[in-house]
């Protein structure tokens, strides 16, 4: 073969290679689009590697920000005290006696690796109240110094930054992920069956509804004192309790749906009447909607016995779940007349797989848009409320109590600066996000 024919098969191969490669990216799945889009958006980029950072603070803080060092030789020992406190706060072990109601700055070690700051937001430091970043401190060396200032108390204002990190973070997550849960609920619901799909006997629905009511009243009602000494206790205990409240809440709905099934044997019961769910569930979101809704978590807020950060979650949540709804309701609208869902019905497929295999993962697009807007939106009413000391404990410090703590001495400017110009980031960094979703989940930006 001569020096020709190579270079035209040479050629040939390109061309085929090239075809090939077309041919993959022409194939490329929606979310391979939307991650390629959303990287042609350097802010947003920018904005989820800072929220990335957010992350490794809260994960990280109890190793930045603590008074017991991360490692250190005492007494001829090798301890690791940040780690056994994980360890005892979940109760599989104990403090040793040495170390019971002890001053860990105090203790002479032989050797010690203290965090960047070696304070706790809660620790006093009675000789260096209302101190300023700039100013003169009372300190053994620079290791005890307080690099962002104190309030009037004596509270480092680094530490209370980086554990209200953790605060900030957690109350966006949790409480959108309770709004996700019950707005994309109730939005399939009302998008898939609309006015006319849903149809139930007068037995089910009559049972259902008794079944609701009473498991409620034993799972949640009954057991009231149970999770909110739970909540006061820590995290772990209410997530505890909260599980044995859902267990007991689907085991009473069960037993209903089988005296349901029982009830069918009767005639008149067996009678199939539609239910109007899409309009039910339009009403429910317009009524909640109606009530402003910073007032309606404050007041939810101010009544409740123990305040505690993890009941302002629940309250976000269940208090901005609507818009989300919408979101889901509208899509699932559009969806369930496409030929991939009449498929489905056709092939005899259960209509609870047909929504949740086939129907919501074609439909989640704009919920992620509103999650990561609604996010924003929870560290921002979290803020507002420990702000103005609602709902959130006194001890418990965040960067809206932070901020608050500024009112009373307006010459510290470090209290207002440091914890505002925080909130501010991750308000602002959270909706560029949102934004860059917005662009890169707009089909029209396929190129």
């Amino acid at each position: 073969m001569g020096l020709f024919g190579m270079l035209n098969m040479k050629r040939k191969e390109e061309q085929a290679l090239d075809a090939l490669t077309q041919r993959s990216k022409d194939n490329e799945s929606y979310w391979a689009i939307v991650k390629k889009q959303f990287k042609k958006n350097k802010i947003a980029v920018w904005s989820l590697r800072v929220v990335y950072l957010f992350i490794i603070i809260a994960l990280l803080a109890d190793f930045l920000a603590n008074e017991k060092p991360i490692a250190a030789k005492y007494n001829g020992e090798v301890y690791f005290p940040v780690f056994k406190e994980y360890a005892v706060d979940l109760g599989i072990s104990d403090w040793q006696k040495e170390f019971l109601n002890v001053s860990w700055k105090d203790l002479e070690y032989e050797w010690a690796v203290w965090p960047l700051t070696p304070y706790l937001p809660k620790n006093i430091d009675f000789m260096n109240t209302s101190v300023g970043p700039f100013d003169k401190q009372d300190v053994e060396s620079t290791k005890w110094t307080h690099w962002l200032g104190t309030d009037a108390l004596g509270h480092d204002v680094l530490a209370g930054m980086i554990h209200g990190t953790r605060i900030a973070l957690l109350v966006g997550i949790v409480s959108m992920g309770i709004a996700a849960i019950i707005g994309i609920f109730f939005g399939a619901i009302a998008g898939y069956y609309g006015d006319e799909k849903m149809r139930m006997s007068i037995a089910s629905l009559i049972v259902y509804i008794i079944g609701f009511v009473l498991a409620m009243f034993y799972a949640f009602g009954t057991r009231s004192y149970e999770l909110s000494d739970a909540i006061g206790e820590s995290f772990g205990s209410f997530m505890v309790e909260l599980f044995i409240s859902l267990i007991l809440f689907f085991a009473i709905m069960m037993v209903f749906r089988y005296i349901g099934k029982l009830c069918k044997n009767i005639p008149f019961l067996n009678k199939q009447i539609v239910i109007p769910v899409d309009i039910l569930i339009s009403r429910l979101i317009e009524v909640v909607v109606s009530i402003p809704r910073l007032f309606l978590i404050i007041s939810i807020a101010a009544v409740v016995a123990k305040p505690s950060i993890f009941i302002v979650m629940m309250i976000i949540g269940l208090t901005t779940w609507t818009g989300i709804a919408r979101f889901t309701r509208a899509e699932l609208l559009r969806v369930r007349n496409l030929e991939y869902i009449e498929a489905a019905n056709a092939l005899g497929y259960k209509e609870f797989r047909i929504i949740v295999k086939h129907a919501l993962p074609n439909a989640l697009s704009p919920v992620l848009i509103s999650i990561a807007f609604g996010i924003a939106s929870a560290i921002l009413i979290e803020s507002t409320l420990s702000f103005i000391g609602v709902g959130v404990p006194a001890e418990t410090i965040t960067w809206g109590s932070l901020l608050s703590a500024s009112r009373q001495d307006a010459a510290a400017w470090w209290l207002a600066i440091f914890p505002g110009f925080a909130i501010f980031i991750t308000v602002t960094i959270y909706n560029l996000i949102g934004e860059g979703l917005t662009d890169a989940m707009n089909p029209k930006l396929k190129k």
